[in-house]
């Protein structure tokens, strides 16, 4: 396989991931959680980033092979040498755009979280608390029974 080949494919599963992200950020948007469709995603995810990275190191193990540093200079060389400047600068491109995607999604799912312990540590603590008395009857806001006169 080529290079213009390997590096169209990788740009290929970059667009799909991003398509993942953008997807995932939708569901954290909606007022309430899809579950199975988080699920979904986060597994499909975690299958374009496996692929990612068995593209990767492909690449960087023929890049070595061929006499190319290992870095950013050589990956720009090996991609202009084989005529494939303007892909190899849309992967970067495109490399940002998941990494973005995927920070901003970090900060939702973190919003949710907070929101969600929050909610649980409000239910524990009413419920601690005892709503009603051992006869029944409902407690004060003081924690106190409610007698009847």
């Amino acid at each position: 396989m080529s290079l213009a080949e390997h590096l169209e494919r990788h740009r290929a599963r970059l667009d799909t991931l991003i398509d993942l992200l953008d997807e995932e950020r939708r569901l954290l948007r909606d007022g309430s959680v899809d579950g199975e469709g988080l699920a979904r995603v986060a597994q499909a995810k975690q299958e374009q980033f496996q692929a990612l990275e068995r593209f990767e190191t492909q690449r960087r193990q023929v890049q070595r092979r061929l006499g190319y540093e290992d870095d950013r200079a050589g990956d720009a060389r090996a991609a202009a040498d084989a005529g494939c400047g303007a892909l190899w600068e849309t992967i970067r491109d495109r490399a940002d755009q998941a990494a973005r995607l995927n920070r901003t999604n970090g900060v939702l799912i973190g919003i949710r979280l907070e929101h969600n312990q929050r909610m649980l540590n409000f239910i524990q603590e009413a419920a601690g608390k005892g709503l009603y008395g051992p006869d029944g009857q409902a407690r004060a806001a003081g924690g106190h029974v409610n007698s009847r006169v």
